[in-house]
């Protein structure tokens, strides 16, 4: 196993595989090196890295930054050990891996039908499943959080949201999983092809019979006339289908895990919620759902913090580094002391900022708020517990005992 201090090449940073359970032990050591680095992963892939706040935000709203997918994929091609490369370059050729013009217009065609009202519209049924499962718990001495509550009410949400069959729920939480987490072992070719078939299906059902929800929206004409092909459909529907609910899945199971950890503020949230809104935003700062944002390259040499990266470069920002920078944020307030919201990178930044950030802050709030004023004298089975993290760069873990009463 490497660990932090088996560098075994001068300029570049070894990412351990240890990394996973204590990320910020490798940052803490990489800040002293400038907030621009090159690292390599466990599977060999070499690439820049960008940790300080002030190089993340300019990084995240460079141009020079590319996503085309078509681009990024050439070069990881090139770079990555074969069998990493994660889901196929049909499913992330999405807005989120495009430029503008083209992530303009894929951006313009999702916007009118993720608006803001249909998300605030969407609170009594957050609230209302948030009941629901948490009825599910009354009577029982000890249960898991994220199997209990973290990972069912997004997927319940995106899905009703959306327009897809809840009882699909364990096919495309296991694919997209598998693609996240980009294994070694599985055959991502085919795991490509399996989700890419069942969302075709899905789109095509759309069209032939549509509903009110957000797909039947998407397949539908705009009132320009533009409309998205069945490709961009589909990967589309991948992007809002995953990023619906692994990001809200995480965000909820971190905030409960560091409101377990500190009894007084959880006792004072309980009592105050309306302090619970700002306590979010401290948990998106300090313990924020996405590590790492989804991959850039240059597309001409840029210089960023006064660290030149050439032409034709893989850069990531990791935004979980960039939130924790001492010198925008020198301490971390205890939960229930947050006073304003705090400066962080969670969502993004730029055009690529998240366009569901008001829909995983909603589920996030109503989550805590129903919670805590239901099982406020919870704690954990076991005081030590040690999280079994993700080996990805979504930030979290797979479950969390947790005693009610």
């Amino acid at each position: 196993m490497r660990t932090i201090s088996q560098a075994t090449e001068v300029g570049v940073e070894d990412v351990g595989a240890d990394f996973f359970a204590d990320p910020h032990k490798y940052y803490s050591a990489w800040r002293e090196k400038g907030p621009v680095i090159r690292v390599r992963r466990p599977n060999g892939m070499e690439h820049w890295l960008i940790t300080g706040y002030e190089a993340a935000r300019a990084a995240l709203a460079d141009p020079r930054m590319r996503k085309n997918v078509a681009g990024l994929y050439e070069i990881i091609r090139r770079v990555a050990p074969a069998g990493s490369v994660g889901a196929s370059e049909a499913l992330a050729g999405h807005m989120l891996n495009s430029d503008p013009p083209e992530h303009t217009r894929l951006r313009k065609l999702v916007s009118r039908e993720f608006t803001g009202r249909r998300v605030a519209a969407l609170r009594p049924r957050v609230e209302e499943i948030t009941k629901n499962l948490l009825d599910d718990m009354e009577g029982q001495d000890e249960v898991d959080l994220i199997e209990g509550l973290a990972a069912p009410l997004p997927v319940m949400v995106i899905c009703e949201l959306l327009g897809v069959p809840f009882e699909d729920r364990a096919n495309f939480q296991k694919w997209s999983k598998i693609l996240l987490d980009a294994d070694p072992s599985v055959d991502m070719a085919a795991v490509s092809k399996q989700m890419s078939e069942y969302l075709a299906g899905l789109l095509t059902a759309k069209r032939a019979e549509p509903g009110d929800d957000l797909l039947s929206g998407l397949v539908a004409e705009s009132e320009d006339g533009d409309q998205l092909t069945l490709p961009e459909l589909i990967s589309m529907t991948f992007l809002l289908l995953v990023a619906g609910h692994e990001t809200a899945l995480h965000l909820i199971g971190n905030g409960v895990f560091m409101m377990l950890k500190d009894q007084e503020a959880l006792d004072a949230l309980r009592a105050d919620p309306d302090k619970i809104p700002a306590a979010t935003e401290e948990v998106l700062r300090r313990f924020g759902p996405v590590g790492w944002a989804t991959t850039r390259y240059t597309g001409e040499d840029v210089e960023i913090a006064g660290v030149t990266i050439p032409e034709g470069e893989l850069v990531c920002v990791s935004l979980d580094a960039a939130n924790l920078d001492p010198a925008v944020n020198p301490e971390s307030p205890r939960l229930h002391l947050v006073d304003d919201n705090p400066k962080h990178l969670a969502f993004g930044h730029g055009v690529h900022f998240c366009l569901g950030a008001p829909l995983g802050r909603l589920e996030a709030n109503v989550a805590f708020s129903q919670l805590l004023e239901r099982f406020g004298g919870m704690r954990l089975v076991d005081p030590e517990f040690t999280p079994s993290w993700r080996m990805s760069f979504m930030r979290g873990f797979t479950s969390l005992p947790v005693r009610l009463r």
